[in-house]
C-alpha cells in the first residue's frame, strides 16, 4: 500500500491533503508543530501515525522520518513538504527575526525533510517528493518579499533535484497555487494589493486534488487553478519587462 508523509499537516492544505489521500486508501503520516490540532486530525482519520515536529530541527526531522518509515519496511512513496508560514506587509515594517523565521520554515524545513527522506525514497519504487511552491515564485511579489524569496528558492531546489534524483528513481515536483483560502492566508491583517486584485479563489481541497494528480503523473511545476494556469502559461512566453509590468499593476495600491 502506498504511503505519504505530510508536513504542515494540521490545517489548511496539509490537512486537506491528508484527508484526501487517506480516503483514497493511502497510509498517511502527519507532521506539524501544532500538537493539539495534529492530534485532532489524527483521531479524525482513525488514529493514524503523527508526530509533533518543528521542521527547522534537523535532528527531530531525522527521528520522525525513521519512526514513520520503520512502520513501512523502510520505504516512503511520497513526501509532501507542506509546512510553511506567511507574513505580508512592507518589507521594512516586518521584524528581521520574522523574515528569518519564515525563510527557515519555508526553505530550511524543505531541505531538512528532503535530506532525511532520501534513503527511504531511494528504497521505494515510484518514490516522489512534492514541494509546496507558490505563484509568487514566478515574479517577486511586493509586500510578500521574503515569502516570495522562499518560494523562488523552493522552485530552484525542485528543479535541481528533479534532474539530480532521477538517477535514483525519485521524481520531484512542486505545486504552484496563487492565494488559497486557508487559516494562514486569512490571518494576514492587511492583505497586499495583489491579493485584493487577484482575490482568494482557491480552496485547500483544490490544492489537495492537485497533489493527488501530481502523485499519479508528476510534473516539475504544477500551476493550480485556471486563473494562474493562464498567467503562468503567458509568463513562460512573454518578455521579462511585461511580467514586471503586470506585477507592478497587480501590486499598485
Amino acid at each position: 500500500m502506498d504511503n505519504i508523509l505530510i508536513s504542515g499537516a494540521a490545517s489548511g492544505i496539509g490537512a486537506a491533503t491528508a484527508r484526501l489521500f487517506h480516503a483514497r486508501g493511502w497510509r498517511v503520516g502527519l507532521l506539524d508543530v501544532d500538537a493539539k490540532a495534529l492530534a485532532a486530525l489524527a483521531a479524525e482519520l482513525g488514529g493514524i501515525w503523527h508526530a509533533e515536529l518543528d521542521v527547522v530541527d534537523a535532528g527531530a526531522v531525522k527521528v520522525a522520518l525513521a519512526d514513520f518509515c520503520a512502520l513501512h519496511d523502510g520505504q516512503l512513496r511520497l513526501l509532501f513538504n507542506g509546512a510553511g508560514i506567511l507574513r505580508t506587509g512592507a518589507f521594512e515594517t516586518i521584524e528581521l527575526e520574522q523574515h528569518a523565521r519564515l525563510l527557515q520554515i519555508n526553505l530550511l524545513g524543505v531541505l531538512n525533510l528532503s535530506h532525511a527522506a532520501f534513503p527511504y525514497l531511494r528504497a521505494t519504487p515510484g518514490a516522489q517528493v512534492i514541494n509546496m511552491g507558490s505563484a509568487s515564485a514566478v515574479y517577486g511579489v511586493p509586500q510578500l518579499a521574503s515569502y516570495s524569496a522562499s518560494k523562488f528558492a523552493v522552485r530552484g531546489l525542485t528543479e535541481a533535484l528533479e534532474l539530480e534524483w532521477r538517477a535514483h528513481g525519485i521524481r520531484v515536483g512542486d505545486l504552484m497555487p496563487p492565494f488559497v483560502n486557508t487559516p494562514m492566508v486569512a490571518s494576514q491583517g492587511e492583505p497586499p494589493p495583489v491579493m485584493r486584485r487577484l482575490g482568494v479563489r482557491l480552496q485547500a481541497e483544490q490544492v489537495a486534488e492537485a497533489a493527488w494528480q501530481q502523485a499519479q503523473g508528476p510534473a516539475v511545476h504544477r500551476p493550480v487553478g485556471l486563473q494562474f494556469r493562464v498567467l503562468y502559461a503567458l509568463g513562460q512566453i512573454t518578455p521579462g519587462w511585461i511580467n514586471r509590468a503586470i506585477m507592478a499593476w497587480l501590486s499598485r495600491s
